[in-house]
């Protein structure tokens, strides 16, 4: 692989954010290797035996050919690109910040990037240490898995649930699962040590909390007809809903779901069915239709109907950044969300004539503290914009295989 360079890489601040690290978690007691807690008391400072922490975002982009099967984990701090075991046929490439699920139609590749972050809300420790695999999941290319720093909870085609020990993988192996008594419509999420879900109730999505064992002990009050898709944010989960959303909350031992409605009727293919967003952050995106994109601001609870061209894939770091729309013409567009006004636009990013988002396959766009990376397979590249500065090509990676499938970790 070679990195063709426009500018000097970012600088780090390292020395300074060491000490500010070092002085801040001076009474951290907990040392294993969890990711961040959705509460930040009960986070554990994360370090294990054999990694490294840094000052700085240790990201890694985990890249898949379904066709050949060739895996690849490119280091974004130093280019360095790590081989890892083929697994050929996968149509969904998933991770919860450290590990990427590979699905394929005979189970889920589970494959450990070694980066990871540990939000403490005041301040966030990153760590990194050797790439692995680590195994395959009993499930198929249609599950679903949502993690925190405990669980990873997995959903099968058919509603059933079975919670694995986090844990294990950290360590490179695979626990037997337990499965959750009941079936549920969409994911089961974990939350505030507990688990949220939609209970199939006589063809009824009802929503329900459990506890960690699986026994109902909340039921909030809302109704969520043909529930779909789901979002972690610093206020809540958000759960995909025909009419809008709901925000599911922690507060003082109870559990709110408050409505957010789109505030109108909109037809079923232009309702958002999944959400990308920067990790963490309170601005969801999802795709609304063919040529338009939904902005769900979870702080000021509003929908944002932004017309587009024909959408690929579309994603924002929120916070007063741009949304960015990868559309067919194969140019990454950046849109104003408040006006709705495109302004900026690079140069074709993809290979190989227009693109179009119909599958599982098409490009994506991951964004981080300060980058968006977007896949080119047939041009067998990943660019790395900078969204801050008009959409600029910091860098280009060429890669030895066709990154169709991309997930970033490490943030």
């Amino acid at each position: 692989m070679t990195v063709r360079r426009n500018v000097t890489p970012w600088a780090s601040a390292a020395l300074v954010l060491t000490a500010l690290l070092a002085t801040s978690c001076a009474g951290d007691k907990d040392n294993d290797s969890r990711p961040a807690a959705s509460s930040p008391s009960a986070t554990p400072h994360g370090y294990v035996e054999g990694a490294q922490e840094a000052a700085e975002q240790q990201s890694r982009l985990l890249l898949n050919d379904p066709d050949s099967g060739n895996n690849r984990v490119l280091d974004l701090i130093t280019g360095k690109v790590h081989r890892t075991a083929p697994v050929k046929g996968a149509v969904r490439l998933g991770t919860d910040g450290r590990f990427g699920y590979l699905h394929t139609s005979g189970g889920t590749h589970v494959l450990d990037s070694g980066a990871w972050m540990v939000d403490h809300g005041d301040h966030v420790h990153y760590y990194s240490a050797a790439v692995r695999d680590v195994g395959e999941l009993p499930a198929g290319s249609r599950a679903q898995m949502r993690s925190d720093v405990v669980v990873t909870a997995v959903t099968d085609e058919d509603g059933r649930a079975s919670l694995y020990d986090r844990s294990e993988p950290e360590k490179g192996s695979i626990a037997s699962p337990r499965a959750l008594p009941g079936t549920y419509t969409g994911a089961v999420v974990p939350y505030e040590e507990h688990l949220l879900a939609f209970a199939d109730e006589g063809g009824t999505a009802e929503l329900v909390v459990l506890d960690r064992e699986g026994e109902r002990v909340a039921s909030p009050d809302v109704e969520c007809e043909e529930p779909r898709g789901d979002a972690v944010t610093r206020r809540g989960v958000i759960l995909g809903c025909a009419d809008g959303a709901l925000l599911v909350r922690a507060q003082d031992g109870a559990f709110t779901a408050e409505e957010i409605p789109y505030g109108k009727d909109v037809p079923a293919k232009e309702r958002a069915a999944s959400f990308r967003q920067r990790p963490g952050s309170d601005t969801l995106t999802a795709p609304a239709g063919s040529d338009a994109v939904w902005v769900l601001d979870v702080t000021e609870r509003t929908w944002t109907r932004v017309e587009t061209g024909p959408v690929v894939a579309a994603n924002t770091a929120g916070e007063g950044s741009p949304l960015l729309v990868l559309e067919t013409d194969g140019s990454l567009h950046g849109y104003d969300i408040a006006t709705g006004k495109q302004t900026t636009r690079t140069k074709p990013l993809l290979t190989g004539g227009k693109q179009t988002g119909t599958d599982g396959s098409a490009p994506v766009i991951e964004v981080d503290r300060s980058r968006a990376y977007v896949n080119d397979p047939e041009g067998k590249k990943v660019f790395e914009i900078d969204y801050n500065d008009g959409l600029r090509i910091a860098r280009t990676f060429d890669l030895d295989v066709k990154p169709v499938l991309m997930a970033e970790t490490g943030r």
